[in-house]
């Protein structure tokens, strides 16, 4: 072999140090990445501040936004569920499987064919929202009000007008109260506007409007199935804004607390308290108290007339000065006991 190759094969060889060097450029190459400012200005960010937009399916809510929904939202399933086992008599066991915002297009094409759409209205809000009841779960919620063990049925067809107007008793509390969920906020009232099988026909709202899709798993006897709400952006913009107020204000430390008398609230103003006045000024033993005849004399310490506990609904509450007003025995308050 020419020595000459020899030597260039050498030198091609890394050491352990320039092998380590290298993956280390490697590693940190791969953990940031170059962001374009506004002004052209480049500069280095770690991947994992970097948060992903898909501009197909825009968000129009933040992250402590759809925080503060969801949890209203799976207080509403819990409700939900006990208002409807007390009203098929029932367990009926709800649980929230997806709560995300996608475009009106995208909501529409998820849904299944055939299946029992509702369009309703929240009242004063503008917008039409869509609540999806899939076929066998209505026809089991109907055998179950008609008396039924809620038996799963497949159909192979729509529902009747009396399935429809049976089911519609159900859709009222689910619309009902989601309404309610929102009372310190802003009063709702659910109305129905119509029914539908097939969501192709629908046309209620842009095909690039933002919709909150919310996925309720229900269960009812042997039916498990998926119920569908849909909420266009406009709908819930006052309700999203008001939410927004909440957090700035909660977020905002709290100022001094207001000083002066608390204020009386006036519905309590009939309302009775029993009231008794007693001291502990002498200890007897069983047998003397059983020994006790009408006009015996009880010798009591003066200072406990100085010491009388005033008891409301059986709680001390003062200690008062025993005294007279009038013809009447009373009671001056000269301390307020501390509650323990």
């Amino acid at each position: 072999m020419d020595p000459a190759d020899s030597l260039a094969k050498a030198q091609e060889v890394l050491s352990q140090s320039d092998v380590e060097r290298l993956l280390a450029q490697v590693a940190e190459q791969t953990s940031s990445t170059v962001v374009l400012k506004s002004g052209g200005e480049r500069s280095n960010r770690p991947v994992d501040a970097i948060q992903q937009y898909d501009f197909r399916q825009p968000a129009f809510l933040a992250a402590a936004q759809l925080r503060k929904l969801r949890l209203r939202h799976e207080e509403y399933v819990r409700s939900l569920a006990a208002r409807l086992s007390l009203y098929l008599r029932m367990e009926f066991s709800l649980q929230m499987v997806k709560f995300q915002t996608l475009v009106y297009k995208k909501f529409i094409e998820g849904l299944p064919n055939p299946s029992h759409l509702t369009l309703f209205k929240a009242e004063p809000m503008r917008g039409i929202c869509l609540l999806e009841i899939p076929l066998p779960l209505g026809v089991t919620i109907v055998d179950r009000l008609l008396g039924g063990q809620a038996h799963s049925v497949n159909l192979g067809r729509d529902l009747t007008e009396i399935e429809v107007a049976l089911l519609d008793q159900v859709v009222q509390i689910v619309l009902g109260e989601w309404c309610n969920q929102w009372l310190g906020v802003c009063e709702l009232r659910g109305a129905l506007l119509g029914h539908e099988s097939n969501s192709r026909y629908l046309e209620t709202s842009p095909h690039d409007t933002v919709m909150l899709s919310v996925a309720i798993e229900a269960s009812l006897g042997d039916c498990q199935d998926v119920i569908q709400l849909g909420f266009p952006y406009y709908t819930l913009e006052p309700l999203v804004r008001q939410v927004s107020q909440d957090l700035e204000t909660s977020s905002r430390d709290p100022g001094p607390a207001a000083s002066g008398a608390p204020q009386w609230n006036s519905q309590f103003d009939a309302v009775k308290i029993p009231l008794a006045a007693s001291w502990n000024s002498l200890a007897l033993t069983a047998r003397e108290v059983s020994q006790l005849q009408v006009g015996d004399l009880l010798q009591l310490d003066p200072h406990c007339l100085n010491q009388v506990q005033v008891r409301l609904v059986n709680l001390p509450k003062f200690m008062g000065r025993l005294g007279t007003q009038g013809n009447r025995w009373a009671v001056e308050l000269t301390q307020v006991l501390k509650r323990e």
